[in-house]
């Protein structure tokens, strides 16, 4: 027994995990937010409850390119690199249901952001700064605070970011606790948005 099935039973997580599997159909659950957001870890815990594939976009890029997310940057810049994200995350995307990290730049990008709206459920992960910090202190391999001051470019993400980070379907509190708990509230965030769905539909259709 695992410690989600320790607090919540494992009969109440496999009868959420089906009903998620059933109503999702092709769309694909899609984790959005910062660097150190636990996107990346959270979203494979996530991936084991519900039973789905899970896929990292930056592991996936590495994969194509045969270069890693620093090297990319260094070689092609930002832009390009964005680029061949958007192509990359869209690619994944038709072969749903699958959960799906991205990195944190992916969603600030209108195509990246239509293909996620049209294919998927889009889930921010939202945590606070020194929870981020905390995190990003411990990989070496973030392009984006290289230069200047990381803390000060997180909060300059952060101001950035975030407007459009709020856009997404569903926003679940990323924050300094199992990765099992953030899974298993993800996964009621999921279902309840999913009943929401349902319910329009249904109200659409006069039934």
């Amino acid at each position: 027994m695992n410690m989600t099935e320790d607090i919540v039973g494992a009969a109440e997580i496999a009868e959420l995990a089906k009903s998620i599997r059933e109503r999702l159909g092709h769309r694909s659950i899609v984790l959005i937010g910062l660097m150190g957001a636990g996107k990346s870890t959270v979203g494979k815990k996530l991936a084991a409850l519900v039973d789905l594939p899970f896929f990292d976009a930056d592991n996936e890029i590495e994969k194509v390119s045969t270069m890693t997310i620093p090297e990319l940057f260094e070689a092609y810049g930002e832009a390009e690199f964005r680029d061949l994200e958007r192509r990359v995350i869209a690619r994944m995307l038709e072969n749903g249901p699958i959960v799906l990290a991205t990195g944190g730049g992916a969603y600030m990008n209108e195509l990246t952001r239509k293909a996620i709206a049209s294919e998927g459920i889009s889930l921010w992960l939202k945590a606070e700064l020194d929870v981020l910090m905390a995190r990003v202190a411990r990989k070496q391999n973030r392009p984006l605070l290289k230069n200047g001051n990381p803390r000060c470019v997180m909060e300059r993400l952060m101001t950035e970011r975030h407007p459009i980070y709020s856009l997404a379907d569903l926003v679940v509190n990323s924050r300094e606790e199992k990765k099992e708990i953030i899974a298993f509230e993800a996964m009621q965030a999921i279902a309840g948005h999913l009943d929401g769905i349902a319910s329009r539909s249904n109200e659409e259709s006069g039934k």
